[in-house]
């Protein structure tokens, strides 16, 4: 009797369910196709995969959001019950933080208050990550970074490149003690950027492009290690060119 051929990954088809929480950029601010940000573009991608017949985005972005009204936010029974019965869990998170410091100290920012609003960041952070965990173990966790979206146009802002870095290492520490974590740096997406990767109508929302990017260096993150590092980060690099 001859071997029957390997069946092909297609054969036993996996649908994912990826919900996504936190600020504008979960919410997709700035998408001029109004569907969700980077998710379209993280939709199409991991769709294209053989194992992947169906990507199920879920959004729960809402504009202007905090890390202290996210936590409240994950008390309602519909945000719990979508966590519950996810597969992935994305966060955009702290951007709005660090922009109420500036606006309510605008005559008088120091590098101080940033450092003492990060010791609050950081516990909210840490609470946010806890009952996300509580609602699902074995979910995995996505945390995206911040960037500076003055860093082009308004020098006066010019340390809050330092600034968005120095919490992005907090966040990254607080990530790195979770099980099937991780965290991902979007910072240099927009201070390299040689094209226009912000949202024409306020230069602070990415666009459509910016969008695609995010979506790309979540998608790396997300399937490196099912489907082939290597050949997904080539994909990615192609795309940011």
């Amino acid at each position: 009797m001859e071997m029957k051929e390997t069946v092909p990954v297609t054969f036993f088809p996996e649908p994912v369910r990826i919900v996504s929480i936190g600020d504008s950029l979960t919410q997709g601010v700035g998408d001029s196709t109004k569907k969700g940000g980077y998710l379209p573009y993280l939709r199409y991608r991991l769709e294209k995969e053989p194992e992947v017949t169906a990507a199920n985005m879920i959004n729960h972005g809402k504009r202007g959001n905090r890390t202290d009204q996210l936590l409240a936010r994950l008390d309602g029974k519909e945000i719990r019950e979508d966590i519950v019965n996810a597969e992935c869990v994305i966060i955009t998170i702290g951007g709005n933080d660090v922009i109420k410091i500036v606006r309510d100290h605008f005559s008088n920012l120091t590098m101080d208050r940033f450092e003492q609003a990060k010791v609050g960041y950081k516990e909210r952070l840490i609470k946010i990550m806890d009952k996300i965990r509580s609602y699902n173990n074995g979910a995995d966790i996505y945390l995206v970074g911040l960037y500076n979206p003055f860093s082009r146009w308004l020098t006066p802002f010019g340390e809050l490149d330092t600034i968005m870095h120095d919490w992005d290492r907090t966040s990254r520490e607080v990530v790195s003690n979770y099980p099937n974590a991780y965290f991902i740096e979007i910072g240099d997406i927009f201070n390299n950027a040689k094209e226009d990767l912000l949202f024409e109508e306020d230069f602070f929302h990415p666009n459509d492009r910016g969008y695609e990017l995010i979506a790309s260096r979540i998608y790396v993150t997300m399937e490196s290690n099912r489907f082939g590092e290597d050949t997904l980060e080539a994909n990615a690099k192609g795309d940011e060119q």
